[in-house]
């Protein structure tokens, strides 16, 4: 049916749409590390502009390496480190407005660096790392409540065994730490139900490839990916990307595309088609700003590198939300 508007159409009081916010993250935010002096530094990266150079924001409160990240749509937590001693602070990040420095939220439990962490839109969940004395290895995990982050987050359900350089991703139900320790490396992968968190973690499949300071994205409801880091056998950075299945965890982690180029020491940020792996090292003291983006749907194809980050930064952490 067609019609005819003759004389013109007068709108009184204006209209006013409201559009809804996205409900993929799309940006991603690599913040603390080394360049390689300890730094505050805090790069974001545009998602739908991924190949530019990721841009400098406001820092972290402190500068410090070997810390971890997570977040919701809002907001990110940047947690433990080093510094020099070992951090139990917690740095807030808000996206809206991230070119301020980052405020200071209650701590972790236990001050550490060489930990991981993953979370839901309510909750975060930090895990594993090492603390004094000598061989601190810790199981420890500690749970924020992002509704009142000025808490001293709560000791949780420890990890199957202690380890440090883990890395951690997870769906809406289950986050799942994997690899870690430094020599050898590990390929146990253990999961933790967010629902019933203060049971000791369950072993699920592992690694196909025992690895140790490596990092990790998700695409929520079905993959998790793993890459990079430092293998047991040989000892040497490594580009491998490995994937577990949610539904399937018990099974052997598959080998996926690699990275652009091996190394260690990198974070990862994603949505729910893409994750971007940036910075890192690859021994003997080669740095790198490389960010490089695997598409979930055609992971067994090598990442493509994108925009570098600002500067060289390894040792960092990475979490994603709505610019």
């Amino acid at each position: 049916m067609t019609g005819t508007f003759t004389g013109g159409i007068t709108f009184s009081g204006g209209i006013t749409f409201t559009v809804a916010p996205p409900s993929t993250p799309t940006a991603g935010w690599y913040g603390g590390g080394a360049t390689p002096a300890r730094v505050s530094l805090v790069n974001r990266i545009t998602y739908a502009t991924d190949t530019d150079t990721a841009t400098a924001r406001g820092p972290l409160s402190v500068a410090r390496k070997s810390l971890s990240a997570t977040g919701n749509l809002n907001y990110g937590w940047f947690g433990g480190g080093y510094g020099p001693g070992y951090f139990s602070r917690i740095d807030r990040i808000t996206f809206t407005t991230d070119t301020a420095t980052a405020s200071i939220r209650g701590p972790l439990s236990l001050g550490r660096n060489a930990l991981s962490a993953t979370g839901t839109d309510s909750y975060g969940w930090f895990g594993g790392g090492y603390a004094p004395p000598f061989n601190g290895y810790r199981t420890t995990i500690d749970r924020i409540t992002y509704a009142t982050d000025t808490d001293t987050a709560t000791a949780r359900g420890p990890l199957s065994s202690a380890r440090t350089y883990t890395a951690a991703t997870g769906s809406t139900s289950y986050g799942y730490f994997a690899g870690g320790t430094y020599n050898p490396a590990e390929s146990t992968i253990d999961r933790i139900t967010y629902a019933t968190d203060t049971a000791t973690a369950s072993i699920r499949g592992p690694l196909s490839v025992a690895s140790t300071k490596l990092a990790a994205v998700t695409d929520i409801t079905t993959y998790g990916w793993f890459a990079g880091g430092w293998a047991a056998s040989p000892i040497l950075s490594i580009s491998t990307v490995q994937r577990i299945t949610y539904a399937t965890d018990t099974a052997t982690a598959t080998v996926r595309g690699p990275l652009s180029s091996a190394r260690r020491y990198l974070a990862a940020s994603s949505n729910t088609t893409d994750g971007w792996f940036g910075g890192g090292e690859r021994q003997p003291a080669i740095y790198f700003s490389t960010v490089d983006r695997i598409t979930y749907a055609t992971d067994t194809a090598t990442a493509s590198v994108r925009g570098p980050l600002s500067s060289v930064q390894y040792l960092l952490a990475g979490t994603s939300g709505v610019q």
